[in-house]
């Protein structure tokens, strides 16, 4: 998985972000006691993303260091992203910018959780993947975008009535391999969580894209919540860069 996460297959935008505002809060600064944002928190008082099914611009940060997490620029502290989510480096998606900031979704509950990030004291990669991920609930439909332009689809099974596949975008969290279970080569969480279970085998109730022993299920609405694809959707999945949106309709 190595060559997945340097992301050497997406055009890197090697970007300052420029500031206007100075605003940065370092974790020295009383910040110990914040929550982490990681698929296994709850976070209280956070903001929703306003445009769930917006395609976005492909840009992506990865914090090299834990970072504060804020509900407004230069607001007070409400969680830390950390550098790492699942053994693999934290990539999130930005959704808006403003002088000295950006905003992005978050890997934790409620799902659509966004947070605003000060660009200023380093710290901060940016990139920008071409790939977009949908999923077509009704049609059972998995479609990946690189640059506008499908490269692949598949039927996929999504989550019964009663733990539907949860809609609006997230991203692909993490790529986690030999898990064994039937679930396929490689299991790809992503930022958001099943809305009818709180908790699932163990975990928060994270939805991910895995394979499935029975093909028959492929076409079907008969998951926990996760999207269960066939082995050529997650070896296209898994050469897909880490935060890249995933949009999840009806």
């Amino acid at each position: 998985m190595s060559g997945r996460v340097s992301f050497a297959r997406i055009s890197v935008v090697v970007a300052l972000i420029l500031l206007a505002t100075g605003l940065g809060v370092t974790l020295a600064m009383g910040t110990t006691f914040l929550p982490h944002a990681t698929t296994f928190e709850r976070l209280q008082g956070v903001p929703r993303d306003a445009h769930p099914f917006a395609e976005g611009t492909g840009a992506v940060v990865h914090p090299t260091s834990s970072r504060v997490v804020y509900a407004r620029p230069g607001g007070s502290p409400m969680a830390v992203l950390p550098s790492t989510q699942l053994g693999n480096p934290t990539w999130v998606p930005v959704v808006e910018t403003a002088p000295g900031w950006v905003r992005v979704l978050l890997p934790s509950r409620p799902n659509r959780a966004t947070g605003w990030i000060s660009g200023t004291g380093g710290g901060l990669q940016v990139a920008r993947t071409p790939y977009l991920i949908k999923v077509e609930r009704a049609a059972r439909r998995l479609t990946i975008f690189r640059s506008g332009r499908v490269i692949g689809r598949w039927t996929v099974a999504v989550g019964a009535p009663t733990t539907p596949t949860p809609l609006g975008r997230t991203f692909l969290l993490a790529a986690l391999s030999k898990t064994g279970q039937g679930f396929g080569s490689v299991v790809l969480p992503t930022g958001t969580h099943s809305k009818s279970l709180d908790t699932y085998g163990g975990g928060p109730g994270t939805v991910a894209f895995h394979g499935w022993p029975d093909k028959t299920v492929f076409g079907k609405a008969v998951s926990h919540g996760c999207v269960r694809a066939p082995d050529s959707a997650l070896s296209a999945l898994s050469r897909v860069p880490l935060g890249t949106l995933v949009i999840i309709t009806r």
